[in-house]
């Protein structure tokens, strides 16, 4: 495994970072594919023996259970200091007023029921799932600021979001001198490049280390165009996601089987290399239910792409609406 440093920080994180939405109480959650807890915990264990030391969860996976069952396999498998936790808040937890957000109040509350679950005094990175529209960002920043100076959190991040947003977001906190911004946690893969034309250059420009989610198009560019997956049957999001895929995105997965058979490997192994090899990318975000998953994202570290390949695989893409957060 390679490491880098998560941003203009000194925080060392592997290059591929585990992502935990798969592992929790399936009855817990609207997603019935997760994982109970003892089919979770080999892949926790697999990840820690590949060199992977970075763990994202979010409070609203499986209604906490994904939280509980990280933190148990960590600290069963290896000390708090080995490991990089990241959790996320935002998203309702609880029905009726103050259930979810990123009010004071909300924050506040979440961080504790996240350690309590997680079962340790801080996390390393605490994100913020999404914007949220009814809560002043000066609110969140200052909120977050004292979550990191009690202790709580090491480094705060943000997930998908407009550009502007996020630009706002840093400067505010560059004018109070509260706790800025580390990472963004966005969605970026060779069927979703969106974010190359403002965010990613934002991140670059502010030294923002960049975590990318569903790196694999939730699987799409890991098969056939016409094949299916449990998860991809049942997951409501995803279908958003890729309700209005089209020619254009049959080609570049086409492309990614070419790379793949030319080169004897793996699909999964060539969109990963894609995308590690873009500037300003830290550690993508796999998620893992078979053990060749982590096999094929560990591997996937070690691949360098020639500038052939790279046309090849990006030379179909077209311009598509803005997905994941709106």
């Amino acid at each position: 495994m390679k490491y880098v440093n998560l941003g203009r920080t000194g925080l060392e994180v592997s290059k591929i970072c585990l992502g935990c939405m798969s592992y929790g109480i399936p009855e817990r959650g609207p997603h019935l594919w997760t994982l109970p807890e003892d089919e979770s915990r080999p892949f926790i264990r697999q990840a820690l023996e590949a060199g992977i030391n970075f763990f994202d969860t979010a409070n609203v996976y499986s209604d906490g259970t994904s939280e509980e069952i990280v933190g148990r396999a960590l600290k069963d498998f290896a000390t708090r200091e080995q490991v990089v936790i990241a959790t996320k808040v935002q998203h309702r937890m609880r029905p009726g007023p103050n259930g979810g957000g990123l009010s004071r109040r909300a924050i506040m509350i979440e961080i504790d029921a996240s350690l309590r679950r997680l079962g340790t005094d801080y996390v390393d990175l605490y994100q913020i799932h999404r914007w949220d529209y009814a809560t002043p960002i000066e609110e969140t920043l200052e909120a977050l600021h004292d979550v990191v100076k009690a202790g709580k959190a090491r480094y705060i991040g943000a997930s998908s979001m407009f550009a502007w947003q996020f630009a706002q977001a840093l400067a505010i906190s560059e004018r109070h001198g509260w706790t800025r911004f580390v990472s963004m946690q966005n969605y970026v893969n060779l069927l979703y490049r969106e974010e190359e034309r403002e965010m990613l250059p934002l991140c670059r420009k502010e030294g923002i280390g960049v975590i990318p989610w569903s790196p694999l198009a939730r699987g799409r560019l890991t098969r056939d165009w016409d094949a299916a997956s449990a998860r991809s049957e049942t997951d409501e999001f995803g279908k958003m996601l890729y309700a209005n895929v089209g020619e254009a995105d049959r080609r570049v997965t086409d492309a990614v089987r070419a790379v793949a058979e030319h080169r004897g490997i793996p699909r999964a192994q060539v969109a990963l290399a894609w995308l590690l090899g873009k500037p300003g990318i830290s550690s993508p975000i796999v998620g893992a239910t078979k053990s060749g998953h982590l096999d094929d994202a560990v591997a996937a570290v070690d691949i360098e792409l020639t500038s052939d390949e790279v046309k090849q695989l990006e030379a179909s893409y077209l311009p598509h609406a803005v997905a994941g957060f709106v």
